[in-house]
């Protein structure tokens, strides 16, 4: 079982969507799959991914080529075992480009809080360096720093 399960509270899908940005944070391809049921479904972009290990590769491709990786979610919308995040991340290529990638997804889960189903919506923005947001350690987001809303993403 994965806290919080549906049905979700207000409460719980604000958690669920903190853990989801702390996991992704942490780049682990491994610990993040572990968010998802075994035969997980998902876009991302215009990329269809179907299980675990798909989600591992994946991830692995993508932090591979997305340098300085830091990531913001914030809740939209939830009922019952679904939820729909807002977020914004930025990376930097092998070049030294900065991009702030502007998407939503719409997620959800099975009985036991797994995600079963994941859709993507990502649009990449190119940006300079002095105007980036996300300035904290690799890793989670410190808990003081400012969400998507506070920032004006």
């Amino acid at each position: 079982m994965r806290l919080p399960v549906p049905p979700f509270s207000y409460d719980d899908a604000v958690k669920k969507v903190r853990m989801a940005e702390d996991a992704w944070n942490t780049r682990d391809p491994v610990k993040v799959a572990l968010a998802y049921t075994p035969n997980t479904r998902w876009r991302n972009r215009s990329e269809f991914l179907n299980g675990r290990d798909a989600v591992k590769a994946f991830l692995t491709r993508k932090w591979a080529t997305e340098s300085g990786y830091r990531l913001i979610k914030e809740i939209w919308a939830y009922a019952d075992n679904r939820i729909a995040v807002r977020f914004c991340y930025e990376y930097h290529d092998a070049n030294g480009q900065w991009y702030r990638a502007h998407g939503n997804e719409n997620w959800e889960f099975d009985e036991a809080g797994y995600m079963a189903v994941r859709h993507a919506s990502i649009n990449d923005v190119p940006i300079a360096d002095a105007d980036r947001l996300f300035h904290w350690p690799q890793g989670p987001r410190p808990v003081e720093h400012a969400g998507l809303t506070e920032l004006g993403c």
